[in-house]
Formats: C-alpha cells, sequence, structure tokens
C-alpha cells in the first residue's frame, strides 16, 4: 500500500448547526458552544438551542470567561450575557460605537473611539483617553492592569492606582494585544503584516515580521511556550519560552497549505492548536511533531471564530457563512 500524507479525519464526529447569520465570534459558557453573529443575536447550541438578542444592530466586539460573554455593539451599549440567557447592560451611550470590549477577574472594560472605559464590580467607572481610537484592550492574569493598544504603541493602565499609565511605544497602528500567560511580555497585532512585542522588565522590543498578510487571530499556547497566528498560509508558532522571548529565534510552522489561515485556537491544557482557514477546513495539530487531524472538511466560507471547552475536551467552530460546528472529543 502507498504512503499517504492525508491526515486522519474526525469529521463524522462535528455536529453541524446552520445559523442564521454571520458568525463573528465564539465561546463556550460552562459546557455550552455559544456563537455570536453579526447582526447582534448570541446563538447558543446546547441541548436546548436558545437565541438571544443582545444588541439591536452589529456587534462589534466580544470577550468571555467561563460565567458570560461581554460584547459591544453599534447601538453604543455594553452587555453582559450569562449561561442561562439573561442579559445586563453594563453600559449605554446611543449614537456610539463600542469598538472593544474585554473582561476581568473581577471588572469589565470596553471604549469609545479615543477612550478606554474600566468598570469594577464595585465602585466607579474609570476612564483614559489615549492618542487614537482604541485597537485592543487586555486585561492582566492578576490583578487590574489593563493593556489598551492604540496608534504609537500600547498603554499600560493601572486603574486603582495612582500610579501615571505606562506608555510602550512603537510606531504604526496597533490593534489587538494579549499578555503572555507568564506576564513577562504584551503582544500587540499590527494595521501591517506583523506583531509587535515588549519585554516588560526592561521594555525590550520583539519585532515579529515577514508575513504575508495581516495577523488577525493569535493565542498563547497552554503555559505561554509559544504564541501562535494567522497571517499566512500555515500556522506560525512564535516561541516565548525563554526570558527573550522570540528574539533571535526561527518560528515553528505548521499545518502547510495554499490557503490562509483565517483563525487559531489554542487548546487550554495541552499543546495543541486548531487551525481554521479561508476555505472552512479546520485541523487539530499537535506541536511536538506536526501531526495533523481533519475536523472539518472545506465549504469555500472562511473560519471566522473557534474557541476550546475550558477542560479541553470540546471545540466549537463558526465561519463567515453562518455554519457551525461542534467536536466533542
Amino acid at each position: 500500500m502507498a504512503a499517504t500524507s492525508t491526515p486522519s479525519s474526525l469529521t463524522s464526529k462535528l455536529r453541524v448547526h446552520a445559523l442564521d447569520g454571520a458568525v463573528v465570534g465564539a465561546a463556550y459558557l460552562g459546557t455550552t458552544p455559544v456563537f455570536a453573529l453579526a447582526e447582534g443575536v448570541l446563538a447558543f447550541a446546547g441541548e436546548e438551542p436558545l437565541r438571544v438578542e443582545a444588541h439591536k444592530g452589529v456587534l462589534l466586539s466580544l470577550a468571555a470567561d467561563a460565567r458570560s460573554i461581554l460584547t459591544g455593539g453599534d447601538d453604543g451599549r455594553v452587555v453582559r450575557t450569562r449561561g442561562d440567557g439573561s442579559t445586563e447592560v453594563v453600559f449605554e451611550q446611543k449614537g456610539r460605537w463600542i469598538d472593544q470590549v474585554a473582561l476581568g477577574a473581577d471588572a469589565v472594560a470596553f471604549s469609545v473611539g479615543k477612550t478606554a472605559h474600566f468598570k469594577p464590580a464595585k465602585g466607579e467607572t474609570k476612564t483614559l483617553d489615549v492618542a487614537s481610537s482604541v485597537g485592543g484592550l487586555a486585561f492582566a492574569y492578576k490583578g487590574t492592569r489593563l493593556a489598551v493598544a492604540h496608534y504609537g504603541g500600547v498603554t499600560l493602565w493601572f486603574p486603582n492606582a495612582q500610579a501615571k499609565p505606562e506608555l510602550l511605544e512603537w510606531k504604526g497602528s496597533h490593534r489587538g494585544v494579549a499578555f503572555s500567560p507568564d506576564m513577562r511580555f504584551v503582544v500587540t497585532t499590527m494595521q501591517e503584516p506583523a506583531l509587535h512585542g515588549w519585554r516588560l522588565a526592561d521594555g525590550g522590543h520583539m519585532r515579529m515580521s515577514g508575513y504575508p498578510a495581516r495577523v488577525k487571530s493569535m493565542a498563547f499556547t497552554a503555559g505561554g511556550k509559544f504564541l501562535v497566528t494567522s497571517g499566512s498560509n500555515e500556522a506560525i508558532l512564535w516561541p516565548f519560552a525563554s526570558k527573550e522571548g522570540p528574539m533571535g529565534k526561527q518560528p515553528t510552522m505548521l499545518a502547510p497549505r495554499d490557503v490562509r489561515v483565517s483563525c487559531v485556537a489554542a487548546h487550554p491544557k495541552d499543546e495543541v492548536i486548531a487551525v481554521g482557514f479561508e476555505d472552512g477546513m479546520v485541523m487539530m495539530v499537535r506541536i511536538s511533531d506536526g501531526a495533523e487531524i481533519l475536523v472539518r472538511a472545506p465549504d469555500a466560507s472562511p473560519v471566522a471564530a473557534m474557541a476550546w471547552r475550558a477542560d479541553g475536551g470540546a471545540l466549537c467552530i463558526g465561519t463567515e457563512g453562518g455554519k457551525a460546528g461542534v467536536l466533542v472529543l
């Protein structure tokens, strides 16, 4: 029998859902997969399907933890939706767009234009104005430090402290932003096809370039050993295990194809990633040896969002064409 490079397949185990609207986000609330649709609806794909109208308009931003999903829309509202489908309007300013949202342990953050808002569970909302429209928000894994990405860099803000916000400068438009799990690095996606990072200990710069397209999806792997990104025809994994981060090192490239990667998701416990492509294909890849398993066959609709269940035992997938899939391992 001739050898073949065709990956093994889990496509028969993928539970398919048809959704009325383009998927723009995905998350798990407990064990229930939830898909965010561009039209402002959250579609719960549990045993009893549920549709929640979070926004009367376009859903622009999403963040989630195990208990709730926080969304922002062009209706000027920030809405928290819980696992039972109940909603709470956290903030409302008619006529404005809520471009970015973030969820912390005991607080939420969101942005309106150039202003970042920090709203704790108890106490008053605080605001910070930055140089341009906010491109991304991220809470530190511990404490209440907030990273605010914008043109010219990232501002690190301690809303509960008197300390002046710290500006990490780098020319260009910074969009998505993330702290590494060990809190040693901050990384941004940029408007140009590149990433930029800073070592928090000394402010050292980390330039990650060479992409053929803008990076729209990134995720740190379990423990923060790698940062996996889209932006190329394979998943790009930058090494972050050493104190220098990826500087002077080549990235690992997995799941190479002739189609661009549109979305990535890192397994919460194991060195495994899910890689979604612009033609709708999804691969599950083991980092140690590059072994691939086909999860979803291509259907010409780009993968827009993926999320792992907190225990790593399930993966949900949504496409721009409004198709969704749930894989229980």
